[in-house]
């Protein structure tokens, strides 16, 4: 077969159509003939299908074209026996790099499994730009797929909380001295005192006492704006962040407590009936501003910490008051 190399496309003469095409899934039909992304290109020539492209076997025409992390998740999702296509040849396809289609399904079906971003460990990822499954391609050539999802991040932990609990501002927390004992026990804020005693004072954090002191549940005498500055003064505008996220989950009604010993902003408890009987956390939150930039390193780590305590993880992309979700985790095609 005569295939020729035009800019980024290579035409196949005809009957390329039937024989790459119809039978396994490659390019786009040119009536009997068929164009092919440089991809399926490289992928034809490995395969030994066809022998050159423009007396180019498949060496030389990988190097001319540069295409390699594409083409080894090209080569890696075929192997694993999907058929998929590059993203040029479909209008529906955002920022992905590919479409793959279920098993045993192909671009004739209409129904599609994953649109795939390919991306290099060492690029960076605008968070805002986050849709896609992703296809990280490391440095030795082992790609690791990460699901993208939207979560619902809602849950059934509203409890009527009482007004005027006295507290004081103390280095970076807040005490209250004699709360009621249900603002630990059924709302779950703060921590005991000494550890054990849930009816004696509780310590908060400062997202916790400004979240409270805003709602008039807590009284100190730094008031609400002075709980905030000092969360200003030893976190910068980072704490504006958080606070905007912990108080997007509370009233989604979801109890936030620190997620320190993950790594994490928070872990979330979406119903909690009683801060003694608590159930299995279900997220790690991590906290970052719009148009964060990640590293694909960063992401793996978090994914597999979060996968290694059974927790799924979440990010919360902030925006002035505003608070969007994403959720990533490891994916096995």
């Amino acid at each position: 077969m005569d295939a020729t190399l035009d800019g980024d496309v290579v035409h196949v003469a005809g009957p390329a159509r039937e024989r790459f095409f119809d039978n396994r899934g490659y390019g786009s039909p040119d009536g009997d003939a068929l164009d092919l992304a440089p991809v399926e290109a490289a992928h034809l020539l490995f395969r030994g299908d066809i022998d050159r492209v423009d007396g180019m076997d498949f060496r030389s025409f990988l190097t001319t074209t540069d295409c390699t992390l594409d083409f080894l998740v090209y080569k890696d999702l075929r192997d694993r026996g999907f058929y998929l296509s590059p993203a040029r040849w479909r209008d529906d396809t955002g920022g992905a790099d590919f479409v793959v289609y279920p098993r045993g399904d192909g671009p004739w079906d209409g129904e599609v499994e994953y649109q795939m971003r390919v991306v290099g460990e060492r690029e960076r990822i605008d968070a805002d730009s986050l849709e896609e499954t992703l296809a990280v391609v490391d440095e030795e050539s082992e790609i690791t797929y990460l699901g993208v999802d939207t979560p619902d991040v809602t849950g059934s932990s509203d409890t009527d909380l009482p007004t005027e609990v006295g507290g004081a501002l103390l280095a970076d927390r807040v005490v209250l001295w004699n709360p009621p004992s249900e603002l630990y026990r059924q709302a779950f804020y703060g921590r005991p005192l000494d550890g054990r005693d849930a009816d004696g004072p509780i310590q908060c954090s400062l997202l916790e006492g400004a979240y409270l002191a805003e709602r008039g549940v807590v009284r100190v005498d730094a008031n609400h704006a002075g709980i905030v500055d000092r969360g200003r003064e030893v976190e910068g505008d980072r704490f504006d962040r958080r606070l905007a996220v912990y108080r997007a989950l509370r009233e989604r009604d979801v109890v936030p407590k620190t997620g320190f010993k993950f790594g994490s902003d928070f872990r979330t408890y979406a119903d909690v009936d009683s801060a003694d009987d608590l159930g299995h956390s279900e997220f790690l939150v991590r906290v970052v501003e719009a148009g964060h930039e990640f590293a694909p390193r960063d992401l793996a780590l978090d994914v597999r910490l979060a996968h290694g305590v059974r927790k799924t993880m979440v990010f919360a992309l902030v925006d002035g008051s505003e608070v969007e979700w994403l959720s990533l985790s490891r994916l096995t095609p």
